[in-house]
């Protein structure tokens, strides 16, 4: 029993402590003098000074404080003293912006070369980096989920896609990647039973994934025009991602998909539909024989949403695993796959729209 079960009650028995016991009413003792005798609060233990929470419990039940608050409820609290307002953060890039500036401009010139000097060069330029992108991601299933995607029949499969497509079209894209998928369910076979389902059903995504989208990219080559189509899809995709960034740094409030992406806004996409709708419009008029500029516009935006679609996309992926990023080959980039994000969903829209629009030249 606590103490405000001993207060001055005038029904208190006679077994009441004396001190505690309720004074009689008559001409000797008034009503004043009777709430005299009401207990003291109880004084909880103040807490240190600088908790808004515990500061505002102490306000309300008030109790003794040393740090200037009131003793009892009637007193008046002394004002606080103003504090200065918080200054305001800078806004800070998550990655080296001088290492992934330098690194993206070095890829750049190895690719721009590659793709104006000898086309077959440029084809051996997407079946490396196809390459490595699978190694990266039957690596990161094996360390956190235990998938062993087999890597040996995914990557000779996916080089035999890239290779088919440029050669022979769809039709031979096709053909490679079901001869890929087979290959998959046949290597898994040489090892234990359990896991078979999960790895062969990776292998099989991962196949799909990585090389057949690349494939469009060869594909987009084999125009009489095909360096201008190639350069087309990377700028209007890099274009997009600057535009996301740059927009969504600065002005960025809004939250795109924060359960996936908590970085992405939605004034970032606006801003990366706006670049890309800008350069499609350049690139068709100027890059693209026969190409119009109002095709452009609708190729601009396609390539904003799908571009912003496989990010989003690969961040569900990298969520799922754990991971910030896919590999450290890059570095401010990640890994290949941490580059190929956007690019991979973005080739077959550019090429079918370009087939569309001025046909597969």
């Amino acid at each position: 029993m606590n103490d405000s079960s001993w207060g001055a009650t005038p029904g208190a028995g006679p077994w009441a402590a004396p001190e505690m016991r309720a004074a009689p009413v008559g001409p000797a003792h008034d009503v004043h003098d009777a709430q005299q005798t009401r207990p003291m609060p109880i004084v909880p233990d103040a807490p240190d000074a600088g908790g808004d929470g515990d500061d505002r419990d102490d306000r309300e039940q008030g109790g003794a404080r040393p740090n200037g608050g009131p003793l009892f409820r009637d007193e008046k609290p002394q004002e606080p003293m103003p504090t200065a307002p918080p200054s305001p953060q800078k806004k800070r890039a998550g990655r080296d912006l001088r290492a992934a500036i330098g690194v993206g401009v070095g890829l750049g010139a190895v690719i721009v070369a590659s793709l104006f000097v000898v086309k077959a060069v440029f084809v051996g330029v997407i079946v490396v980096a196809v390459v490595v992108g699978l190694w990266e991601l039957t690596s990161r299933l094996s360390e956190r989920k235990g998938i062993n995607a087999p890597l040996v029949p995914l990557a000779v499969g996916g080089a035999a896609m890239v290779v088919a497509g440029y050669m022979k079209g769809a039709e031979g894209a096709w053909v490679a990647v079901a001869l890929t998928a087979l290959a998959v369910l046949v290597w898994r076979m040489a090892q234990p039973p359990e896991g078979y389902l999960k790895d062969v059903t990776a292998g099989v995504f991962a196949a799909f994934y990585v090389p057949f989208l690349a494939t469009f990219v060869a594909m987009l080559l084999t125009a009489d025009d095909g360096p201008q189509r190639v350069l087309t899809f990377l700028l209007l995709t890099v274009v997009s991602d600057t535009g996301a960034y740059a927009v969504g740094w600065r002005f960025g409030k809004h939250k795109l998909a924060p359960r996936i992406s908590p970085g992405k806004t939605r004034e970032g996409l606006f801003g990366a539909v706006a670049f890309a709708m800008v350069a499609g419009a350049l690139c068709m008029q100027f890059l693209i024989d026969g190409g119009a500029w109002w095709q452009g516009l609708l190729l601009g935006l396609a390539v904003a949403a799908s571009a912003t679609l496989g990010d989003l996309g690969e961040s569900m992926i990298k969520r799922d695993l754990g991971i910030k990023d896919m590999g450290t080959l890059l570095p401010g980039h990640g890994g290949i796959m941490d580059r190929l994000d956007s690019l991979l969903p973005t080739a077959p829209v550019v090429w079918l729209l370009l087939v569309l629009f001025v046909g597969s030249g």
